[in-house]
């Protein structure tokens, strides 16, 4: 148990990405670029839904909120990392360091919660399509993107908590980017297994209960699709829920392989690459993977520019 030295550290050192100085400004570009893309796509699809009517349905509803969750996951680690890059020491100032986690877990979570609110959606839409419109109503969309805010800043406002009301003493070096909650445990001096274990049940239950909701959503879609007699109805039907199966698989695939390494080959090393393709490329591939995968989108851009070139000449 370690007490020595016990203080409130005005800020932390952040391992960052790389110890390779020779690589910081390569990789300042790289992450430069990504995150640039990430914010014109996921800012292009909050715009698109919320102003083309077309696109007023739950899915897109869900999509925006999804677009939403990317861009301030991204925006909340990306900009001071790569202002870090150009500077000798990447340093994060204690309150900084505690919103920072606070905000981050807020996202993570509310994105696993999304997108298995929009699995259940495109099981309505496959399993009950007359009566849509009424099962996904207005009301019940709120309710569905509302719980997941509430209770990942639940989650988010306790482990925050918990972690900055103990006592850190020793280094102040954080071995990652940005300010995760696992990398910090190995900070506080004493009484981190409960918190430790807190973390690891609430990541568990979070992980565990939205993939089975999305499973068990797709696994009825397939049931549905396996049911019908047209090939043109099985192909709709794949079209409908192809864009999000496609962002479900990326994302909890990198979850997965982050959380269920052996502990013979798991490293922090392994957990930063992920971390990067969770919080960064994964909001960059999102718009894309809709925009390409989806007509309605691509027709709804095209209505807009040709709205926006009527109002210019």
């Amino acid at each position: 148990m370690r007490q020595e030295n016990s203080t409130v550290p005005a800020e932390f050192i952040l391992t960052g990405i790389t110890y390779k100085p020779e690589l910081q400004l390569p990789l300042l570009g790289v992450f430069l670029v990504i995150y640039g893309v990430a914010m014109l796509g996921n800012l292009s699809m909050i715009i698109l839904t919320k102003l083309d009517s077309r696109l007023h349905t739950p899915m897109y509803y869900f999509i925006r909120h999804l677009a939403f969750i990317d861009l301030s996951n991204c925006t909340v680690i990306y900009p001071k990392m790569m202002v870090n890059f150009m500077v000798d020491q990447n340093v994060i100032s204690y309150y900084a360091c505690a919103t920072q986690m606070a905000f981050y877990i807020t996202f993570i979570i509310s994105e696993l919660f999304i997108l298995s609110a929009m699995a259940y959606d495109r099981y309505v839409a496959i399993c009950n399509p007359l009566l849509y419109s009424v099962i996904m109503s207005h009301r019940r969309c709120l309710v569905l993107v509302g719980i997941p805010y509430l209770y990942s800043i639940f989650q988010a406002v306790m482990i925050t908590s918990k972690i900055f009301t103990l006592t850190f003493c020793g280094s102040n070096v954080i071995s990652h980017f940005y300010c995760d909650n696992v990398p910090m445990l190995l900070l506080l001096c004493s009484n981190a297994q409960d918190i430790e274990l807190l973390i690891i049940l609430f990541s568990a239950l979070n992980l565990i209960s939205s993939l089975f909701i999305v499973l068990v959503s797709y696994f009825l879609i397939l049931l549905a699709i396996y049911e019908m007699r047209s090939t043109e109805g099985r192909k709709k039907a794949f079209s409908t829920c192809g864009s999000h199966l496609t962002v479900v698989v990326v994302f909890y695939g990198t979850l997965l392989f982050m959380y269920l390494q052996p502990n013979s080959t798991h490293s922090f090393e392994t957990d930063k690459i992920a971390s990067v393709f969770y919080t960064l490329v994964i909001p960059m591939l999102n718009p894309l993977i809709y925009s390409f995968r989806n007509k309605e989108v691509k027709n709804a851009f095209l209505r807009l520019f040709k709205d926006r070139y009527k109002l210019c000449t």
